[in-house]
């Protein structure tokens, strides 16, 4: 099992250099959260619209290569 003091001595490792990366890191894992939003992945997912012609999807190769166009 990995405890504080153990990653306290590898962190006593880390050049002065790259403290401010490893802050930016351990900064993220003390707020996962980041910005407060308690939604689930999933709940924000649902909301990511995109506008693409109907028929996108079944001809993406096609719009791919120039073949069809948008408008």
């Amino acid at each position: 099992m990995i405890s504080k003091e153990l990653i306290k001595t590898e962190i006593e490792k880390v050049p002065d250099d790259r403290l401010a990366e490893l802050y930016s890191v351990v900064k993220s894992y003390a707020n996962p959260r980041g910005n407060g939003d308690a939604r689930s992945l999933m709940s924000k997912l649902r909301e990511i619209a995109i506008e693409a012609p109907e028929d996108f999807a079944e001809n993406i190769d096609l719009y791919l290569t120039g073949e069809k166009t948008v408008g």
